[in-house]
């Protein structure tokens, strides 16, 4: 496995600005991604499909027990991610990603490896999924952070558009394709048989963290204030930047307004409108399958524009296919607007990610991704059930309305910020 850094920048080179070639007349156009990131992109996405496997076995575990316990299994994982990630990123920061890393690892495949065991002799019991749970989020509130800040440490900063991109789109295909081998692997071997899976992709990813250094080290927190006062530092940097302070607040909007779209409101619509599962399936695989076919795009192209103008855009254009989508008269309409939802999500995603992880000071790289997860989880959270508790009073088509115009009135504002719409990150590697 190659450790080497094949492409590293010249002597002298700045940070994000690709060298010149040989005479310095003809300037390179695009680098290659490294080698060391790459290997490190193999890991997570290794990682991540013994993830999907792992989360689909816990949910059919729980669910065995009806709708109470699997609400406390899921509540076990979201809520000391939660109340952890801040600390989470401060610890990254101070000690090192890369460590917190391979500590991760190392404690879920031991820990993966535990539950098999348990799992073999005494089944799935509610205490065992819950206590997995709260292994798993805490576990999560130290990963996150790490690993949302590592292609920054690894990529130059006008890479960042392509190598971010080419991580969704691997997250894409592996979330699309992991439920089918979780339900195969569930049935042979159930949950003892998914931990084990799991645990050999923790040993994966373990392998390929102790190889990989990064390229780009960040400056580290000193560590001569208490861990709490450089968690909430963290928020104030976050909050007090020009670029951060937009851009994260068009995330937590988009994770309320959008996301939700497709994981709760499609199914209440079809149910609503008696389309049948099928049909819904349908309108989230084309959604899909856009938002793929854009990170395709920027992978190969870079960036298509400014990342702060195109984000906020493509809120206004995943509004008006959410507001196509509530007023589709049949199921080839709402397929249509499933995939201009799917494309503005995916134009808003390629471009936002390396918009925040660019924007943070380098040593708060840890804790601004911690305030990133923070802001996502908690308004997917409170949405999901503010807007679940709306259908039930008016119906899924009058939400999906409420969040289309609340989509297309932050994507406008957003436009309203100076410091958002000129930004150009990624564009000198065009």
């Amino acid at each position: 496995m190659p450790t080497g850094d094949e492409t590293a920048e010249s002597p002298g080179a700045t940070r994000g600005v690709p060298s010149a070639q040989g005479d310095g007349r003809h300037p390179q156009v695009r680098e290659r991604l490294p080698r060391s990131y790459l290997w490190w992109l193999v890991g997570i996405l290794v990682s991540l499909v013994g993830n999907v496997v792992f989360y689909f076995a816990l949910g059919w575990a729980a669910g065995a027990y009806g709708g109470g316990v699997a609400g406390l299994v899921l509540s076990a994982i979201t809520l000391p991610r939660v109340l952890l990630l801040l600390l989470g990123g401060a610890v990254s920061d101070r000690v090192s990603t890369r460590r917190v890393l391979i500590a991760g690892d190392a404690a879920m495949l031991v820990f993966s490896l535990g539950l098999a065991v348990l799992a073999y002799h005494l089944g799935a019991p509610p205490w065992l999924l819950i206590a997995t749970g709260i292994a798993v989020g805490v576990v999560d509130a130290f990963y996150l952070p790490a690993s949302g800040s590592m292609p920054r440490r690894l990529v130059a900063e006008a890479q960042l558009p392509r190598a971010l991109s080419l991580r969704q789109a691997g997250g894409q295909v592996i979330n699309m394709g992991g439920g089918p081998l979780g339900g195969v692997l569930v049935g042979l071997a159930g949950l003892a048989g998914a931990a084990v899976f799991n645990a050999v992709t923790f040993a994966f990813t373990l392998i390929v963290l102790a190889i990989v250094r990064p390229r780009y080290e960040a400056t580290r927190s000193p560590g001569a204030t208490s861990l709490l006062k450089e968690a909430v530092d963290g928020v104030r940097v976050a909050f007090a930047h020009p670029v951060l302070r937009p851009g994260l607040c068009l995330t937590g909007f988009a994770a309320g307004f959008l996301l939700p779209v497709l994981s709760l409101l499609v199914p209440l619509l079809a149910r609503e409108r008696e389309w049948g599962a099928g049909a819904a399936g349908l309108v989230i695989g084309a959604q899909g399958v856009g938002m793929v076919a854009i990170t395709l795009v920027v992978v190969k192209r870079g960036p298509l524009g400014r990342p702060g103008l195109l984000s906020a855009s493509a809120l206004v254009l995943a509004g008006a296919g959410v507001i196509a989508l509530a007023l589709a008269p049949g199921t080839a309409g709402a397929v249509a607007a499933g995939s201009v939802i799917g494309v503005g999500n995916g134009v808003f995603s390629a471009h936002i990610a390396p918009l925040v992880l660019a924007a943070a000071p380098e040593s708060h790289l840890s804790r601004v991704q911690a305030v990133l997860v923070l802001v996502q989880s908690l308004a997917l959270l409170l949405m999901n059930n503010v807007l679940g508790t709306f259908v039930d009073l008016e119906g899924a088509a009058v939400v999906l309305v409420a969040c289309a115009v609340t989509l297309v009135g932050v994507g406008l504002a957003g436009l309203t910020s100076t410091p958002l719409r000129d930004d150009r990150t990624g564009l000198r590697a065009r």
